[in-house]
């Protein structure tokens, strides 16, 4: 039964007074701000003496250390526990000598912008909610679309990463497909492509299609006449070849395929070409990046993530479709409960093109640092971590008892161990040696690489591989040299 007016405002006395701690007044904003200042600040200061991937030692504190707790904790002692338990510990993608995986950025304006974005809370999922929040976004999906290339039909959102900008195109390309049809669906990639692909397709429903492994060639690069081979082939097999999946820059080695001629095939077979540039994207504001991805303007879709080329932290992708209706079409829908909210027909809410209706104002985080900075920073950035690669790779190439692939495209840079005396055929104890080679790499900490398998023509079937990916700004030749000095030094002891 309701209570009566009397016994619920009685209640609200005994509630108001623990509930007006969350507004936190201005002494203590300030001292936890202080606070929090400190340990970033200890914590950037620190970074050139952290290793760049930290052991746990010990067994650690019990869980309930990182538990939710009834009562207040004070801050210092959060703050020790997270220090304790999270810095340090593994990999530490802000340290200039992290140059595993495609590393993220951090750049400190992005902090900013993600610390006002939170405090002033604005919604900027709906256009109504907050003109302002939701036209920076579009400014700076527009941009995007501007610097790769693409038409003013286009349109995009920024999403959580590249994985969620891929599920975005995959949708958008699968409606393409008639529902009946779905089965006879013929999917085209190489061994090369992102793995969030196949996860994409998955989770869209067309986990059932028929998948292609197209063949590449000695840098790992998409074959254009055995995609036209291949499709041909499947056409007459009554088959209906539906999405081409092409990559700027892989995650393995960094290679960029032949964007025009694939684009060639996609048109001539009428395939939806989704370009994966995740990595390798933004690289077109250096202007050998342009010419090196020279085609990545005519993909039906294309993912870019801003948490890469631009340096921002983890958390910010953006996916582009050609023709922006398509995008807007699977993603946007109306309630009744918003029928206030309408979007005016001249603007963009960013809800329309996203799975995400809730969604934090990222579009602070790239925003801020652009404006902070200009773009004059970035194209030098991205010019130097291509070049520190390529330097790499060719001081590596002079030294012994290590082999070199090919010769970077970007800033990823792959190779192996391989002493005097080890055929290159002898996979099996290569293999091993350099597994060895990467834990003892991550067991010294100071830098952090990565291991790959490689298959090719060049490469025996399942060769692992080392990787030096340089994506982080605080990366430059005094790190990279470092990297060199710690494999010299690990492969000459020999005692791993």
């Amino acid at each position: 039964m309701p209570g009566s007016a009397s016994t619920i405002i009685d209640r609200l006395k005994t509630l108001d007074e623990s509930v007006r701690v969350l507004d936190v007044d201005p002494q203590r904003r300030s001292d936890w701000q202080s606070g929090v200042q400190e340990s970033a600040e200890r914590f950037l200061a620190g970074l050139d003496d952290l290793p760049a991937f930290g052991r746990e030692e010990g067994p650690g504190d019990p869980p309930a250390d990182l538990g939710v707790v009834e009562y207040a904790t004070p801050l210092q002692d959060v703050l020790r526990t997270y220090e304790r338990q999270v810095l340090g510990v593994h990999i530490n993608p802000a340290s200039p000598r992290f140059f595993g995986y495609i590393p993220g950025g951090g750049l400190y304006p992005a902090a900013l912008g993600d610390y006002l974005a939170a405090v002033t809370n604005r919604y900027s999922g709906i256009f109504f909610a907050a003109p302002g929040a939701a036209r920076i976004e579009d400014a700076l999906v527009q941009w995007i679309a501007h610097v790769l290339g693409y038409p003013r039909t286009s349109g995009g959102t920024l999403t959580s990463g590249g994985s969620l900008a891929n599920l975005a195109a995959v949708v958008t390309a699968r409606e393409e497909v008639p529902f009946e049809q779905r089965g006879r669906a013929v999917v085209y990639m190489t061994g090369q492509v992102h793995h969030s692909m196949h996860k994409a397709l998955r989770i869209a429903g067309m986990g059932g299609a028929v998948f292609r492994e197209v063949s590449v060639d000695r840098q790992f690069r998409m074959d254009p006449e055995a995609l036209a081979g291949q499709v041909e082939s499947d056409r007459a097999e009554g088959l209906l070849p539906w999405l081409l999946v092409s990559s700027a820059g892989t995650t393995n080695t960094g290679c960029i395929d032949p964007l025009n001629d694939l684009s060639d095939v996609a048109e001539r077979f009428g395939l939806w070409h989704h370009i994966d540039a995740a990595y390798g994207g933004f690289f077109v504001l250096w202007d050998e990046g342009r010419r090196l991805l020279d085609g990545i303007d005519r993909g039906d879709s294309i993912t870019v993530d801003p948490h890469k080329g631009l340096f921002l932290p983890y958390g910010c992708g953006c996916v582009l479709v050609r023709d922006h209706r398509k995008l807007r079409n699977i993603h946007s829908v109306q309630a009744d409960y918003m029928q206030d909210a309408l979007t005016p027909p001249d603007e963009v809410s960013p809800a329309d093109y996203s799975a995400e209706l809730t969604r934090h104002f990222r579009g602070l985080r790239l925003w801020l640092p652009l404006r902070l900075f200009g773009l004059a920073p970035f194209r030098a950035a991205l010019e130097e971590k291509v070049l520190l690669a390529r330097w790499f790779h060719e001081q590596l190439c002079e030294m012994e008892d290590f082999e070199c692939h090919s010769y970077p495209e970007l800033s990823v840079a792959t190779f192996r161990y391989r002493p005097r005396g080890v055929p290159a055929d002898d996979v099996e104890t290569l293999n091993e040696l350099n597994l060895r080679l990467v834990r003892a790499i991550h067991s010294d900490g100071r830098v952090f690489l990565s291991s790959t398998k490689l298959t090719s023509e060049k490469c025996p079937a399942g060769a692992v591989y080392l990787r030096l990916a340089v994506l982080c700004f605080r990366s430059h030749l005094e790190h990279v040299r470092e990297a060199l000095h710690v494999l010299q030094r690990l492969a000459g002891a020999g005692d791993w």
